[in-house]
């Protein structure tokens, strides 16, 4: 039997690793060459959704399955930017920043900390999950969000009916219940494809 191999070349990277959890700009390097932007076509550009994120290697690494990728984004989309009903958007920016402190996704912790921080207007509590983890004490309702994403996180079939209930008894209605496992959920999966496919590097004031 006779055939060809396609070759598959790893990239290596020198840059540091972050130290910390944070809200800093952590970067990202791809294990396996993105799509370079001159070799894109409209149907890469159909599976990117906005055309002005062709920047990003990540992106570009998925856009070699187009079709894959614009599913995935019309869900990422849906999920953090609809929110005309349900749940707020800084709460779901909190679930999934929670789902990534679990995973020790570090870039996507970043991205989603950043955001929570920046729609609730309270950082020192952000900062606090960051470094302590799902067991810092954020006050009842945001304890419940963060609860519930790490039960989703750590094993999906540990997240039952007591999280519902704690959700419940600190305020969320069942649409806004349903924001959190969605949010959760999808950053649980997002954050093993992010970390099988390249590494964070640390923000310039850890480097």
């Amino acid at each position: 039997m006779t055939g060809t191999t396609a070759q598959t070349h790893t990239l290596t990277h020198d840059a540091e690793y972050p130290v910390v959890f944070t809200r800093g700009e952590v970067g990202w390097l791809p294990w396996l060459e993105p799509l370079p932007v001159s070799e894109l076509t409209e149907r890469h550009y159909d599976g990117l959704v906005d055309r002005n994120r062709d920047g990003s290697d990540y992106l570009r690494l998925l856009a070699r399955d187009p079709e894959i990728l614009r599913a995935r984004t019309l869900v990422d989309k849906d999920i953090f930017y609809n929110v005309a009903e349900g749940l707020p958007r800084p709460e779901r920016e909190l679930a999934a920043a929670a789902a990534s402190r679990v995973n020790g996704c570090v870039f996507c912790a970043s991205v989603h900390a950043r955001f929570a921080a920046h729609y609730s207007k309270r950082a020192d509590l952000v900062d606090l999950l960051l470094e302590q983890g799902a067991t810092a004490d954020l006050g009842e309702r945001w304890n419940a969000i963060v609860e519930a994403s790490a039960a989703l996180t750590r094993t999906p079939i540990a997240f039952g009916p007591e999280h519902v209930s704690r959700l419940r008894e600190a305020g969320l209605d069942d649409l806004e219940i349903s924001d959190v496992v969605h949010g959760a959920a999808f950053f649980n999966w997002a954050n093993r494809l992010m970390l099988s496919l390249g590494r964070p590097v640390a923000p310039a004031d850890q480097a």
